[in-house]
């Protein structure tokens, strides 16, 4: 590998480090919140919580107006070739997210009764829920676009310690704290957004104060007004992105809200606790993506192609090699982690594999979205996700009345898949990153040698149970680390041990390289 390649894939190391860690966090305190929801309130009690969660994070998608994905694509081209614009571009990204985000908690307080009667069918409790945590809308939104800024100006860490530290932990804590007082699912799901208006002040500050380090480096001061260059910029690549990202939470969330409307809120309350141990399965790939996002967007507005697709291989090889063994552990021991969240939630067990199998799928892809969108094609990262979310919907209203939440886990696994492909495709024929098989497929055997014999020794000795799990748990952990250090070169993990040893110089340096 190339002396750049390789650097490139060392400075993903050491930032991926710090962004997995965070990560990693997030995924724990998202099944720590759903842990506590099942526990405290039921299956129908965390159906309304997380109905209510859905409807927000699909207005999320919207309310952040594609500026957060914005914020990563220019902010490091602007901090190399233009830093007295970054004040004026940061304005730009904010505004809007501002003023759609507080339109559409108007729309959602006033208007979601009268529609839900109409549309959809939710219960009233959900309503109620959605219609207080709307409020929250606007901080939420602005913490996003912000943090995401940070990472735009070349630091990781304030999304990493706000955004997947700090937000998650406190709001099981939170809703916890409601429990203890007697509280209802309602007051949970309000307990769930009471921590976004702290994170929002504090994400502020960091990115004024990165803003300005920019500024003092480069002996100037720019000016708050966006330059006409910035703001055309900013609009034409947002538009499209704003679009998808709606579109992108609505294939994440929607069929929760549909579980929810044709079989009830104790269906949603399960499959909603199903579908969450998804999103815990992506911890390399979300602290990868958090990393060469702006990586990507720097080496191909160089045009180093072959810097990406030796970053995006190497990437891609790490993503499936970690990845995969978390999903094999979900299939083997479902009804185990399920039944963590009381006796009812065991029923999604199938659904649960169903989704691990999606995910595996998923995980082929890496961060090719990334790459996508990085190289200002996010006209057809929208496109995909329409694609996506129209087959998603149909497929959910065939099947959920038919299979119920087995049809939905069955809708959402053949999404992951077609995303991943589409996106797959239009990178090799537009940019020329080629999907590297041979890498994918060792990676992929290295995880089902690591996690394969022992989960399946276990069961056969001690059966499914919480201490099956950990011993199967660290089984998978001990074979792939031994594996992992006989063959780092070929992994080109090399890179991830030297990152290990110096955390703190690896941070530094991964600041100043970035210039996401």
């Amino acid at each position: 590998m190339k002396a750049e390649h390789a650097s490139e894939a060392r400075r993903a190391a050491r930032g991926g480090l710090i962004s997995g860690l965070g990560a990693g966090t997030s995924a724990v305190m998202g099944l720590l919140l759903i842990l506590v929801l099942g526990r405290s309130f039921g299956e129908y009690g965390a159906g309304i919580v997380l109905q209510s969660i859905a409807v927000f994070s699909i207005a999320l998608g919207i309310a952040r107006t594609g500026m957060d994905t914005t914020s990563v694509w220019i902010l490091p081209r602007l901090a190399s070739t233009g830093p007295e614009r970054i004040r004026g571009a940061v304005l730009a990204l904010l505004l809007p997210a501002i003023a759609v985000s507080i339109a559409l908690t108007l729309m959602l307080y006033f208007l979601l009764p009268p529609l839900t009667e109409d549309l959809v069918q939710l219960p009233p409790e959900v309503v109620g829920a959605v219609r207080t945590i709307a409020l929250f809308l606007p901080f939420a939104a602005v913490m996003m676009v912000a943090l995401a800024a940070t990472r735009g100006l070349g630091s990781i860490l304030p999304y990493t310690v706000i955004g997947a530290v700090a937000v998650p932990a406190a709001r099981p804590l939170a809703v916890l704290a409601v429990v203890l007082l007697g509280g209802s699912a309602a007051m949970g799901a309000l307990a769930w957004a009471l921590p976004l208006p702290v994170a929002m002040a504090i994400a502020l500050l960091v990115l004024a104060g990165r803003v300005r380090e920019h500024e003092r480096r480069a002996g100037l001061s720019g000016r708050w007004r966006p330059s006409p260059k910035v703001s055309t910029g900013v609009r034409r690549f947002a538009l499209p992105r704003w679009y998808s990202s709606g579109v992108e939470q609505a294939i994440v969330w929607f069929d929760v809200i549909l579980v929810g409307a044709i079989a009830g809120a104790g269906a949603a309350g399960i499959y909603g606790t199903v579908s969450r141990f998804v999103t815990a399965g992506l911890i390399v790939s979300t602290a990868m993506r958090m990393v060469i996002s702006p990586r990507f967007s720097a080496l191909l507005e160089e045009r180093k192609v072959d810097a990406v697709q030796t970053l995006y291989s190497t990437t891609l090889t790490w993503i499936v090699l970690f990845g995969t063994p978390i999903y094999g552990l979900f299939m083997f021991f479902a009804p185990t982690v399920l039944s963590w969240f009381g006796p009812g939630f065991s029923e999604g067990a199938t659904a649960l594999v169903i989704l691990c199998v999606g995910a595996i799928c998923f995980l082929f892809g890496g961060n090719i979205d990334s790459v996508l969108t990085m190289s200002g094609r996010s006209g057809w990262m929208a496109f995909n996700k329409s694609v996506v979310l129209a087959v998603n919907i149909a497929a959910n209203l065939v099947l959920v009345p038919r299979w119920g939440i087995l049809g939905a886990a069955s809708a959402w696994a053949f999404s992951m898949f077609l995303d991943a492909l589409l996106a797959s495709v239009e990178t090799r024929i537009f940019v020329g990153i080629r999907f590297d098989a041979g890498r994918v497929a060792y990676a992929l055997m290295v995880a089902a040698v690591s996690v394969v014999p022992g989960s399946l020794l276990v069961l056969s000795l001690l059966g499914s149970s919480t201490t099956s799990l950990a011993v199967a748990g660290l089984i998978t952990v001990t074979i792939l680390a031994l594996w992992c250090w006989f063959d780092r070169y070929r992994l080109r993990l090399d890179g991830l041990r030297r990152a290990a040893r110096k955390p703190a110089a690896a941070g530094s340096r991964t600041v100043e390289s970035k210039g996401i």
